[in-house]
């Protein structure tokens, strides 16, 4: 029999290494389930003087299956890619499948508020893009202030037809 000196340090596995063990031995695949779950949509957005110019990729996919919808400053776009099915009719298995199908979604949030009235949707080419109209920011009004007087007899007109909380005809109570 023989005696080995025992390391406690040698039996870790450093973080780097176990990584590596680990990435080494996975093997990415397609999803076979065709993306059942919703996958997400890769975008560029440019931000202009007057608005926001969003473009998706969406290859393959028909333009009454995409579906944008816009709420405060948040820009969502929903579709679906539908399956691909066996267009020649020969029955053959498919021994690469790697184009997706299924539901994919998009929420991307803009820096500003949008003006949905001016808001375009274009899709040519499996690219879609989106133009959104910048709303008008708060701008600081100035307000004149008139020297001494009266106001105007529109404000006293307004004032007149306007009633007062308390004014409800009955006395008021308290000490007199």
């Amino acid at each position: 029999m023989s005696t080995v000196r025992w390391d406690p340090l040698g039996d870790f596995v450093t973080l780097r290494e176990a990584m590596n063990n680990l990435l080494e031995e996975s093997s990415a695949r397609p999803r076979g389930n065709g993306g059942a779950a919703a996958s997400g949509l890769a975008v560029d957005v440019r931000e202009l003087p007057d608005r926001y110019v969003i473009t998706a990729s969406v290859p393959g996919v028909d333009p009454d299956d995409v579906e944008i919808s816009i709420l405060g400053e948040a820009l969502e776009i929903r579709g679906q890619r539908r399956e691909t099915t066996d267009v020649d009719g020969d029955g053959g298995t498919w021994l690469v499948r790697e184009r997706r199908f299924g539901a994919f979604a998009r929420t991307v949030a803009l820096p500003g508020l949008i003006r949905t009235e001016g808001a375009e949707a274009d899709f040519q080419h499996g690219v879609l893009s989106v133009v959104l109209p910048k709303a008008e920011r708060a701008t600081i009004r100035t307000i004149p202030v008139r020297r001494g007087g009266a106001p105007s007899s529109d404000a006293i007109e307004v004032a007149a037809r306007t009633p007062r909380p308390r004014d409800s005809g009955e006395p008021i109570q308290g000490n007199a």
